[in-house]
């Protein structure tokens, strides 16, 4: 008896058939389908997250949220500049892996979306911010 016999006998319940198991690669090239489920490509770019960090760490879940195709829109006017700014640089950076777009809608709140989400328009910025905070926007 080889050792592979012995081996397969340890598992054998009475009940063990012999499967084949087969390499879809080995199929001809016709036989082979490259079928795309487009129902969870429409789920995965159907979604749009708001967020609104509270500090710098809270930045790679909403960069995940790009990275899994996702449109998202945050609002950093609750955090201190210097934060807000490095947020904006992290996500202009995992925007720019993503093949994405990053766009300004206010002060402070910004479109992120990947290559799969088609964003047209634009927010004009005819009033300087200046003026936004005045105004109490």
């Amino acid at each position: 008896m080889s050792l592979k016999d012995k081996f397969k006998s340890l598992f054998e319940t009475g009940e063990y058939e012999e499967m084949e198991v087969s390499n879809p690669s080995a199929q001809p090239p016709e036989e082979q389908s490259n079928v795309v489920n487009l129902t969870r490509l429409q789920e995965a770019s159907s979604k749009m997250i708001l967020c609104e960090p509270r500090t710098y760490n809270e930045v790679q879940e909403i960069a995940d949220h790009l990275v899994n195709r996702r449109s998202v829109v945050f609002n950093l006017k609750r955090l201190d500049h210097e934060q807000a700014m490095r947020i904006v640089d992290f996500m202009s950076g995992t925007v720019y892996a993503v093949n994405g777009t990053i766009q300004k809608l206010g002060i402070g709140t910004f479109l992120c979306a990947p290559d799969n989400v088609n964003v047209s328009g634009a927010i004009s910025d005819e009033l300087n911010e200046e003026s936004e905070i005045n105004r109490g926007w």
